[in-house]
């Protein structure tokens, strides 16, 4: 796939399936995220792919997984980003308790991850330990942006179930009255409909 030799799947999900690849030109292993055909078709699914793409490569974070490009390959709409090893925070509930240290930690990191997305006016809309990955390191990373709210940046010092689908109605994405995200893990005021900001994720 263009310069990308594709290795194995790792996964799939409701925006996309996620295969291990090698980028010829630079040598390194990558994560590439297919949007499906029958999305592709969609113009909405397809916006909310590539406004996933631009919203992560904006930000620059170590609690944010990496997008170095979006493109496409005959057709094929796909987003190359940084390859990561270990397993979502959701995989990680399932499979024993947290101890609080840990727990603490996991949730500073996400925080701190959070802050730099907000101070950039991007709001991730759609936080779940199924959209948290855990690296081999302990170290907390933010996916999937693909319900992001890309408003201003804000101002230096001004105010500020998991595997469940997330819902959205295919049309105005960004607007008051549309419900967007995972409904265990919606602010109230998004499960309202109502304008959203940094505060929902917070909830979340």
């Amino acid at each position: 796939v263009s310069h990308y030799t594709v290795s194995r799947r790792l996964g799939s999900g409701g925006m996309g399936v996620v295969y291990e690849a090698e980028d010829a030109n630079l040598g390194r292993r990558v994560a590439l995220k297919f949007l499906p055909a029958e999305m592709a078709r969609d113009s909405a699914s397809l916006e909310r792919f590539q406004r996933e793409a631009r919203a992560a490569s904006a930000l620059n974070h170590p609690g944010i997984c990496t997008v170095y490009e979006i493109d496409q390959h005959e057709g094929q709409h796909f987003i190359a980003m940084e390859l990561l090893e270990g397993e979502t925070l959701a995989d990680s509930i399932r499979r024993r308790p947290f101890e609080l240290s840990p727990l603490l930690e996991l949730a500073t990191q996400i925080a701190d991850a959070l802050e730099s997305a907000h101070a950039k006016g991007i709001v991730h809309r759609d936080l779940k330990p199924a959209n948290i990955f855990v690296n081999s390191r302990g170290q907390a990373k933010i996916l999937d942006f693909g319900l992001a709210k890309i408003e201003r940046a804000r101002p230096p010092g001004a105010d500020d179930a998991s595997q469940a689908p997330t819902l959205a109605q295919p049309n105005d994405l960004t607007m008051a009255g549309t419900t967007m995200g995972t409904v265990s893990y919606m602010s109230p005021e998004q499960a309202r409909g109502q304008v959203t900001d940094a505060r929902t994720d917070l909830f979340s």
